[in-house]
């Protein structure tokens, strides 16, 4: 019995043992003995993508369904040895174009001897490449006879790394297309097959026509096609299988097919080919195939053909499901660059052309040359207008017309003409002109001179201005000269082109398309372009003034535009952190090049730090760099230099390091230590090994693992590595380049090395036994790394454990003694060993707060400051950052991180008036980042703050009464209350209590005013500022206590020279809200108000409260504030201050993630703790007063309060306040300030949520308040119930301790759920979600009703059960949760609470009702009663 394709195929992959075979089908019925079977519908790839191996060819049999499904997935195949055959059931052949930009090698085989063929080929190339290939198989038409079914396949052999060969080898000689014609005859059309009717049309091709299939469509050859075709060749349709009619309402920037195509356009015009359209089939019966030809054939022909046609019988019927996917997946190449389209409409809006669009039936292709074509055929109508109204500027041509209406006509068209050669008047003016002369025309048509006007220009469109604008990709920067672009140049025309670049700094990096020019440096080079270099990831301000300023340009007009992506599934969070990496190495510089400005020093204009050399020769040359530099000194140090000064600088670094061993004078062996650290123990234990190993006599150098040269290795004697564990047993950041490079040193020689390795880990942290390996995962390698390479052992491998009683400390001080014994030092006496500085030691020392943070903040070699100031900063309410996405890129150019600070304004209050808010939005610009952080305590954030610019932004924060004192730091930390948007009355009394109790508990020393506010500055905006600073009646002290000997010193009285152990936190919530999170805290005070007067009668107060934990480390955990009792107000500063004495005096000062209040209590018991408290107040708790507490969330709009002032909550995501594409929320609450400041009425306030209130709003003032919100998108709160109801913290990339991402990962993760809560109807419903990058819980996650909590990077725990209302802890319900997996884990969860829950239930309540998860009632048994399958 003859055996049919597909099993010919399979049973080739069955037999081979060097095949790994996979198959994918719809039913277990279909499951066979050999290979793995997998069910269509429970995402294979998922799957398969764990089990591929790179020794074997792996082999895998699906259809066109279920591999766009596994779209994501494909990326990761494709350095693996992998064919996949690919069945087009629907013979839809759609998918093949629609995964292009994948650039996987892709075959096509219509006949059974085509599929042979190409199954030896793909085999060949998958096997001797290293890399996967994609092979698409109609076997429903593939049934023609195979000649010999023996000995149809080639033997499989898979190549070794050193001998892995380029498809371009393999496929040389192969037949990327196929040619059929007819006759002898010259053919006209030329018809290019990817359907499944290759042999039909063969058989059936008329005499005008000649056919071209594809074999091979990746990679894509046209210059191969070109050749084969006849000379004769006038026209081109592209005829494509597809599952469904064209959707005519659809709007494409870009066919897939078509883009192929016109990748080299220039070729197709010297061909004289005038005409390529793309034609789609569906099912044609055998008897309709003739027709079907002659009607693809004369389409094609017509001046105006058909765009949309499409022939035979849709298979949509069959299963719409995969039509729709098939459609999204084509779409989904597009939606990546709509962040520069939009920006486009926003500016232009409906005054907008985009000349090269696909679906303007007015060209012919999404070609950037098509388009130019359609432009200058406008461009010569319109000069015929032009001229034609400039030869009727006379009143008596227009006969039998009223005098006044000819008289406004002629003003009118005067008008017209002078706009055709003024870029300056605002579009919209001009068109509002255009209107008026058009509804002229139409009222008088039987006027001839009217007449002559509508006979050229019958329709508005041909009298209005538009902005136009060529749209194209980076495939024209590989010939400038004979590409589109130069025609755009050459032109003078006034045409603006956005060229949008989507090759990652990464590849460009990997040597790929070295042939790329560059599009922006060859345009300036013609002097009468406007230029500009743009990132909508990096600088979205520059980008707006770019697309302005060359619109107004008259003359050509080009803006390159970055937007980074090796596939369409990257994110919006990849594009970010290749274009940082872009901008900040200096390969995507941003800059504007204006030759229409006559000042020559403002021509050319640098909007980011970095240029590369090539942008460095032409400035150089136009003599623009030194006037660059000489106006932005700045500039030239950070000029780029090449890549091969890495090893040059590390050189630097070694040199050095031997010049300090050698001015030590030891005589001692030498000992070189090395550390890879993320979170500094790992730097930390380095430095304390190295004094002690200096007092032993050992000549000593330590460095970063990133300073160490592969081939020196050999040389040294004695090493020392040290690393921490990142993530999923991944290497620190500062240790991945060195192991990656260590890798691949095979040939390294290590005989005359000693090493010893200690490693940093946690045994818990992936507590499963199958996780088990990911424990001190980098040491264990870096050990058997070295012991592989012949290096000496010293010691045994020392391991380090957090879950141990004293850390890693441990297994760190045997490791330690090892060690000197093996260096022979062990018994040289070294005295007592100095003590290692703890933050209490530089606390003690820092003389209040001050340390040496004054001459460290003027030290111009280095952004950073010393780590002991660093800690003291933090009192200062500032946090020494840096940018993590591009920290590896500034290593491999010889930077340092880019450090800066993030400064936290003490805002007690939670209020800002108009004044303050517009300075904060000032310095967000001048020394920022360019946004605004509302905090989840109710305050600001800035965030980028350079060391050179702090001062001034500290100096200008307090010459508006706002301070950063105590923002963070071993004190009590900024107040939050209750925004109560409804009541005045309240608020008011809110403010009065968080604004005594903040200044009670304010540091009193003078070392703030000291360091930032005494004296003149010369950057100070106004001269008055030090005697405002001097004036202030509250704030920082400004001079020291006298004491006894007339000496003037600081003095804490509350605190004591040390401070606290850690930090102190207070809350104040109003009932029923708790916006405040008040059980989170260290106090929380739980107002008891009065619900007739409205007067707070005093507080229940809450102690115990906190977030910070350490995954999976039972020492550690979160815990809600527990119930002393009722205060009254006189009384409550009195009780907080006992509780903070007590910690003082009792809380752990030797281990600081045990140093919390919360641990305090736990130690000695609450009821002695109260005992204590009540014991230093003089005064008992009262019994606590009743209270509700209905939500923790924010309710958004309109409120009007008691006094009849109104106040609006806004929606803010994540509190980052900054302008966007299509949502300028920062500039739209800008100007509600500027304008609350003209009406001298109205502020803003906070909330503990991360939203604004547009707060204290006259009747007066109503409307145009209401006007601005709805003009920046500030009135949408139209969100979704989970949307309104979550918030995340910052996390990367500034955060240091954060380990996956969370603020830009929020709005993705949230769009997910959202989809799923939609499915069941639960859009509207409330389910508070907290997203945080460590389990540290700045985004106090442990009391969300579902909590994703980062773990490494992409990984996340999943915790559920909280209570809606703040009061519960939740539990761990999921661990090691990728995050593409999440909301697949959540979705049961969902569902189940839309068919099972009661009336008002929340999510949370349910799961606990349900025993979903177990009710957590004490923060320390937070890790008991854990489901096994969490793990």
């Amino acid at each position: 019995m003859t055996k049919s394709l597909l099993q010919l195929l399979l049973q080739r992959a069955e037999c081979d043992q060097k095949t790994n075979l996979f198959v994918t089908v719809n039913s277990k019925d279909q499951f066979a003995d050999k290979g793995t079977y997998l069910l269509n519908q429970n995402d294979p790839f998922c799957v398969i993508k764990d089990f591929t191996t790179y020794n074997l060819l792996n082999t895998i049999f699906t259809d066109e369904y279920t591999l766009l499904r596994a779209l994501p997935h494909l990326t990761n195949f494709k350095k693996t040895p992998i064919v996949i055959n690919v069945n087009l059931i629907h013979r839809d052949y759609s998918v093949v174009s629609a995964l292009k930009d994948l650039n996987i090698v892709s075959f096509v085989s219509n006949t059974a001897n085509a599929a042979i063929r190409n199954t030896n080929l793909a085999n060949t190339v998958a096997s001797k490449c290293h890399t996967a290939v994609l092979h698409y198989i109609c076997y429903e038409v593939a049934t023609d006879d195979l000649s010999n079914e023996e000995n149809l396949f080639s033997p499989v052999e898979i190549v070794a790394q050193d001998q892995i060969k380029t498809t371009e080898e393999i496929l040389n000689g192969s037949d990327y297309f196929t040619l059929y014609s007819c006759s002898t005859k010259s053919p006209s059309v030329l018809i290019i097959n990817l359907s499944s009717y290759e042999n039909q049309f063969k058989d059936n091709l008329p005499s005008s026509a000649s056919l071209v299939n594809i074999n091979t469509y990746r990679p894509w050859k046209i210059e191969k096609l070109l050749k084969l075709i006849p000379s004769s060749i006038k026209k081109i349709v592209i005829v494509q299988g597809s599952s469904q009619e064209n959707n005519k309402s659809q709007t494409y920037c870009i066919e897939p097919l078509l883009l192929d195509f016109f990748s080299d356009f220039n070729e197709l015009v010297e061909r004289k080919i005038d005409q390529v359209i793309l034609t789609r089939v569906g099912l044609i019966s055998s008897t309709s195939i003739r027709d079907s030809l002659d009607i693809i054939i004369t389409n094609v022909g017509k001046d105006s053909p058909n765009h949309n046609l499409f022939i035979g019988k849709s298979t949509s019927d069959i299963d719409s499901t995969y039509s729709d996917l098939i459609l999204s997946s084509i779409e989904h190449s597009q939606t990546l660059e709509n962040a520069y389209l939009k920006i486009l409409q926003q500016l232009f809006a409906s005054n907008l052309k985009i000349v090269n669009e696909f679906n303007n039936d007015s060209v012919n292709a999404n070609s950037p040359e098509y388009g130019f074509g359609y432009l200058l055929n406008f461009e010569e109508k319109r000069n015929v207008l032009v001229n034609l109204i400039k030869r009727s500027l006379d009143a008596t041509l227009f006969v039998a017309i009223q005098t006044s209406v000819v008289t406004h006509l002629i003003k009118l068209l005067s008008e017209w003409v002078n706009y055709q050669s003024n870029n300056d008047v605002p579009l919209e003016e001009a068109n509002d002109v255009a209107t008026k002369i058009f509804n002229i025309f139409k009222k008088y048509p039987g006027n001839k001179t009217i007449r002559s006007f509508l006979d050229i220009a019958p329709t508005l469109d041909d009298y209005l201005f538009k902005s136009h604008w060529l749209v194209g990709s980076d495939s024209w920067s590989y010939d400038l000269g004979n590409s589109g672009v130069h025609q755009v140049l050459t032109s003078k025309q006034n045409v603006n082109m956005l060229i949008i670049d989507s090759e990652p700094f990464s590849s460009r990096q990997n040597g790929i398309n070295q042939h790329k020019k560059n599009i922006g440096l060859y345009a300036m080079n013609f002097h009468n372009v406007y230029v500009a270099s743009v990132a909508v990831y990096s600088s979205y301000t520059q980008l707006l003034t770019s697309v302005i300023e060359a619109a107004k340009f008259k003359g050509p007009s080009i803006i390159v535009a970055y937007l980074p992506y090796l596939s369409t599934t990257a994110t919006p969070i990849d594009i970010l952190k290749e274009s940082k990496i872009a901008v900040e190495s200096g390969y995507w510089p941003l800059y504007r090049y204006d030759p229409s400005i006559k000042n020559d020093e403002d021509v050319f204009k640098l909007d980011s730090s970095n240029i590369r050399k090539e942008l460095q020769d032409f400035l150089d040359r136009e003599n623009m760099l030194t006037l660059l530099t000489q106006k932005f000194p700045s500039i030239e140090p950070f000029i780029q230099q090449s890549a091969s000064d890495a090893i040059t600088r590390k050189n630097e670094l070694r040199n050095k390091a031997a010049l300090d061993k050698l001015m030590n004078g030891l005589s001692g062996p030498p000992l070189h230590i090395y550390y890879a650290s993320d979170g500094g123990n790992a730097s930390t234990i380095a430095n304390r090994l190295a004094v002690r190993g200096t007092a032993r006599g050992l000549k000593i150098s330590v460095m970063s693992m990133d300073a160490i040269i592969i081939d020196t290795l050999s040389g040294e004697e004695n090493i020392v590595l040290i690393t921490s564990t990142a993530g999923q047993g991944e290497f620190p950041q500062d240790g991945k380049l060195f192991w990656e490079e260590l890798k691949s040193a095979g040939d390294l020689d290590l005989s005359n090395l000693k090493f010893s390795v200690f490693g940093l880990g946690d045994s818990q942290y992936w507590p499963r036994k199958e996780d088990a390996r990911y424990y001190n995962k980098p040491s264990k390698d870096l050990f058997s790394k070295f012991e592989s390479l012949g290096g000496t052992i010293l010691t045994s491998l020392g391991l380090g454990d957090d879950q141990d009683d004293d850390g890693y400390e441990t297994g760190y001080q045997p490791w330690e003694l090892q060690l000197w014994t093996a260096l022979g030092v062990d018994n040289v006496d070294v005295g007592e060993e100095p003590k290692e500085l703890t933050a209490e030691d530089v606390k003690l020392q820092s003389n209040f707060l001050r340390g040496t943070l004054a001459a460290d903040l003027i030290n111009n070699t280095s952004g950073n400051i010393t780590g002991e100031n660093t800690q003291i900063a933090k009192f200062h309410g500032l946090y020494m950052q840096d940018d993590r996405d591009i920290r590896d890129t500034r290593k491999t150019q010889g930077l340092e991180p880019l450090y800066a600070f993030m400064a936290r304004v003490r805002t007690p209050h939670g209020t800002a008036t108009p004044d303050q808010w517009l300075l904060l939005d000032k310095l967000s610009n001048e020394t920022g980042n360019g946004t605004i952080k509302l905090t989840n305590r109710a305050t600001f954030q800035l965030h980028g703050v350079l060391k050179k610019d702090i001062k001034h932004t500290i100096r200008a924060m307090n010459s508006l009464l706002m301070d950063t004192l105590a923002g963070s730091g071993d004190v009590n930390r900024d107040v939050m209350i209750s925004a109560v948007p409804e009541n005045s009355k309240i608020h008011d009394q809110l403010v009065s209590f968080a604004k005594q109790i903040s200044e009670y508990f304010l540091p009193k020393t003078t070392a703030y005013h000291e360091i930032w506010l005494e004296g003149v500055d010369g950057r100070d905006d106004y001269q008055n500022w030090p005697s405002i600073y001097k004036n202030r009646p509250d704030g920082p002290r400004k001079q020291k206590s006298m004491v006894s000997g007339h000496a003037l010193v600081d003095i804490e009285p509350i605190y004591s020279p040390v401070y606290l152990p850690r930090k102190f936190k207070v809350n104040i919530a109003a009932p029923p809200y708790n916006d405040v999170d008040v059980w989170s805290s260290d106090i929380g005070l739980i107002s008891i108000i009065n619900q007739e007067t409205k007067i707070i009668e005093g507080f229940n107060l809450l102690a115990g409260g906190g977030m910070g934990t350490t995954h999976n480390n039972k020492k550690t955990w979160p815990d809600t504030g527990k119930l002393l009792g009722f205060v009254t107000p006189t009384d409550v500063i009195k009780a907080i201050e006992s509780v903070i004495i007590f910690q003082r005096e009792n809380g752990d000062r030797t281990n600081r993630k045990h140093a919390r209040l919360r641990y305090t209590i736990d130690t000695v018991g609450f009821s002695n703790f109260k005992d204590i408290v009540e014991e230093k107040m003089g005064f008992k708790f009262q019994p606590a007063r009743s209270f509700i507490i209905e939500s923790n969330i924010d309710k958004f709009g309109w409120v009007k309060d008691e006094l009849g002032l109104n106040h609006f909550t806004a929606f803010i995501e994540n509190g980052r306040v900054l302008d966007s594409v299509g949502m300028n929320q920062k500039t739209g609450l800008k100007r509600i300030a500027e304008l609350m400041k003209t009406n001298k009425s109205g502020g803003f306030r906070l909330t503990g949520n991360q939203h604004v209130i547009i707060s204290n709003i006259e009747d007066q003032h109503l409307h145009r308040i209401k006007s601005l919100l709805k003009e920046f998108q500030l009135d949408n709160i139209q969100f979704s119930g989970l949307r309104l109801s979550s918030s995340s913290c910052v996390g990367l990339p500034t955060c240091g301790l954060a380990m996956a991402e969370s603020e830009r990962f929020f709005p993705i993760i949230v769009t997910e759920i959202e989809a799923t809560l939609e499915e069941f109807g639960l859009r509207h419903d409330s389910i508070v979600l907290r997203v945080t990058g460590c389990p540290n819980g700045c985004s106090r996650p442990w009391l969300a009703e579902v909590a994703l909590i980062g773990k490494a990077p992409n990984t996340y725990n999943i915790m559920i059960g909280g209570g809606y209302s703040g009061n519960r802890l939740n539990k761990l319900y999921r661990s090691n949760v990728k995050d593409t997996d999440i909301c697949e884990t959540l979705k049961p969860l969902f569902k189940r609470w839309a068919l099972e829950r009661e009336e008002e239930e929340h999510f949370g309540d349910f799961l606990v009702r349900k025993d979903i998860i177990k009710k957590t009632i004490e923060g320390k048994f937070i890790h008991d009663n854990v489901a096994q399958e969490a793990y």
